[in-house]
């Protein structure tokens, strides 16, 4: 598990945190919110059928979706609760415990078409796991594979006690993993990027 991911749940959720987080969302979807914008630029970049890893998949709400969607989803988190939540609430979707710094250490089956990384998972990665992270995420994909990542750069944008990660590390991280880059916007609907406290971007492993 993530150190840093298990110190901001706990001291922002409690103990319960997992579960938590999951009704957060239940609750926002009850009353009307969107909550799948992530799924959405992911069918709008890549139509179904293809195979997606949910890199940080949490208690399993985008990959849910991705699958009725029509993809074929594997989602990984190093967090055991939060897997066991996504488990219990979406069975029929394959959850792994895995750490993204060391993806092959737990078999995935073939490599995939995409590999999303959605609500801050990038700066909630411990200190210096950066660049294997960057690297494990490449090797998961195929040629031509793409890989999406949204994250806030700011403290508005991040949950209480996690720290930015700039931008230009981000980006240098992917490129040595071998990702070039490809898109970047404001918000998963698309909104333009020209700075701001959050960020979505596109790279893709080339052909």
């Amino acid at each position: 598990m993530s150190a840093t991911w298990r110190r901001v749940a706990r001291a922002t959720r409690g103990e319960r945190y997992a579960e938590e987080y999951a009704e957060q969302f239940r609750a926002m979807a009850a009353e009307g919110a969107d909550v799948h914008g992530e799924a959405a630029l992911v069918e709008q970049l890549l139509p179904p059928p293809a195979r997606v890893l949910d890199a940080g998949c949490g208690t399993g709400r985008l990959g849910a979706r991705l699958v009725g969607r029509g993809y074929d989803v594997v989602g990984c988190d190093a967090d055991e609760a939060m897997v066991a939540v996504a488990r219990r609430d979406h069975p029929l979707v394959r959850w792994e415990v895995a750490d993204l710094a060391d993806l092959e250490a737990t078999p995935l089956g073939e490599p995939f078409d995409a590999v999303v990384l959605a609500g801050n998972v990038v700066p909630l990665l411990d200190p210096g796991t950066l660049a294997a992270a960057a690297r494990s995420c490449a090797g998961a994909l195929r040629q031509g594979g793409l890989l999406l990542a949204g994250f806030g750069l700011d403290a508005e944008h991040l949950p209480e006690g996690c720290d930015p990660v700039p931008l230009a590390d981000v980006d240098a991280a992917l490129g040595t993993a071998g990702l070039a880059q490809e898109r970047r916007w404001a918000t998963w609907d698309g909104a333009p990027y020209a700075g701001g406290g959050y960020v979505v971007v596109a790279h893709r492993l080339p052909l």
